[in-house]
């Protein structure tokens, strides 16, 4: 394969990876909490011996998600939150605590404040949430407080890291902080009885998913033609010979 053909492949990948996210963010449109992930693309450039020449290749290096908030839907359950502006909710799972904006949670048969995946709700201190099983109502602040028929019980811990670019996402809505430790929150505004949505924009990710379609398409062309010159290339020569 000559330098175009690794030129044109190198894109192709990238545009199979971009795909690949492109498509996750559709799929989970409706997904609360769920951040929209994008491509971080780089390019090497080699000079070559003619004169004004080079080679660039392009790579999909990494992947990001949009900080950017939701649409903040009222569901009137009184354990589901949601957080209004910058912060996570944490969460214990067998890996570690993890970060979250996604703020269904329910009542496990401890008692114990869990996400739909079974993990538990942390507070600020980093200890799980319980609900006593005789509790009546129950009532979250603004500033997370959990109370139960009137009476405080703790409050749910919302923290925020240094760079959130640096968060690495694990099982869709959950984050790995890493070597960022987790900071609580002063003084948060939690909404009790709403969940934050997706940020997926369905438009934007639709029309970028025929974009990247459309180029994958066009560099597969490329490729094709590019391998029948040189297989022509080649005939002529032999014929030659």
């Amino acid at each position: 394969m000559d330098n175009a053909g690794y030129i044109g492949l190198t894109r192709q990948t990238g545009l199979w990876k971009e795909m690949q996210v492109v498509a996750n963010n559709v799929a989970n449109m409706s997904t609360s909490g769920f951040r929209r992930e994008g491509v971080v693309f780089t390019e090497d450039i080699q000079a070559v011996p003619n004169e004004g020449g080079g080679i660039a290749m392009a790579a999909a290096r990494a992947r990001f998600s949009d900080p950017s908030q939701g649409v903040v839907k009222k569901t009137g359950g009184q354990l589901d939150m949601a957080i209004q502006g910058r912060g996570y909710f944490m969460v214990e799972t067998p890996d570690g605590n993890r970060l979250t904006r996604a703020g269904a949670f329910a009542l496990n048969t401890e008692g114990e404040m869990v996400n739909p995946d079974g993990y538990r709700l942390l507070d600020v201190g980093g200890a799980p949430i319980f609900i006593p099983p005789d509790a009546a109502s129950v009532n979250i602040s603004q500033d997370g407080t959990v109370s139960a028929d009137g009476a405080p019980l703790a409050q749910v811990g919302v923290f925020t890291v240094k760079d959130d670019a640096a968060l690495s996402r694990q099982h869709g809505t959950l984050f790995d902080p890493g070597q960022d430790e987790p900071t609580a929150m002063v003084a948060p505004t939690v909404l009790q009885g709403f969940i934050e949505g997706s940020n997926v924009n369905p438009v934007t990710e639709m029309s970028r998913m025929i974009e990247v379609q459309r180029t994958y398409e066009m560099g597969m062309k490329f490729l094709e033609n590019e391998d029948q010159r040189i297989r022509n290339v080649t005939r002529t020569l032999g014929q030659r010979a």
